[in-house]
């Protein structure tokens, strides 16, 4: 059997003051997986998506990203895993005023050591995969927040890491626009990609075909979203 792309086993971390955000939680995504990981404010989720994503290191447990133990590597290898293992879409598209998006998804490939010729012909395909190939000279005020997301997005998958990490990737959109991006979050399932997204939103969370629970920092359901 195929070793899980990501593998959390009795995860806990806090913060100072005690405040536990995750207190004790044991997941797996295989390869391959799209999961929905809902709950409300201050449920832990993003605490928890910190913890996937290896911006953040366990106070204890363990975390294993690509079959990587994140709590025993160095800062520089945890940022090469990062660089290579993981794309991060947010609620806010974090594109910079007046750059086109073509330098702005090339841009995702900066610590990459490949040329800038090659960043480009790269973000030109990612930007075609997203439905954007006709906007690569566009700068961000030209374009609708469901466009601008869906650059952020070809910024995360232009070096084609394996997992995508999205957190409430719609909530800044019009039910039209935030539909559109979950269409293309699942078709980039359907190829291949993991994905992992955070939301408050079950209409968003149906989207996908496993929904993971969190409340007080724990894992409180998880199952097919069919399961309901």
């Amino acid at each position: 059997m195929e070793d899980p792309l990501v593998e959390l086993k009795d995860v806990v971390r806090e913060y100072p003051g005690g405040v536990r955000a995750v207190a004790g939680i044991s997941l797996t995504v295989g390869r391959g997986e799209a999961v929905a990981v809902v709950g409300r404010s201050g449920s832990g989720k993003s605490s928890l998506l910190n913890l996937v994503g290896t911006l953040d290191r366990p106070t204890s447990g363990t975390v294993r990203i690509d079959g990587h133990d994140v709590g025993t590597l160095r800062d520089r290898a945890l940022s090469a895993l990062r660089a290579r293992t993981i794309g991060f879409v947010f609620q806010q598209f974090h594109l910079t005023p007046g750059v086109v998006v073509a330098d702005a998804v090339a841009d995702g490939l900066l610590y990459s050591g490949v040329s800038s010729r090659e960043r480009h012909k790269r973000a030109a395909a990612a930007l075609e995969r997203v439905g954007l190939g006709h906007r690569t000279h566009h700068r961000p005020h030209e374009l609708s927040g469901g466009e601008q997301q869906r650059v952020a997005i070809a910024r995360a998958v232009v070096g084609d890491p394996p997992l995508l990490l999205a957190d409430e990737p719609t909530g800044n959109l019009d039910s039209a626009s935030g539909a559109a991006v979950m269409e293309l979050l699942t078709g980039l399932n359907g190829a291949g990609t993991t994905v992992v997204l955070i939301t408050h939103d079950r209409d968003v969370a149906a989207a996908l075909p496993r929904r993971v629970e969190i409340a007080d920092g724990i894992v409180v359901s998880d199952g097919a979203v069919a399961d309901d």
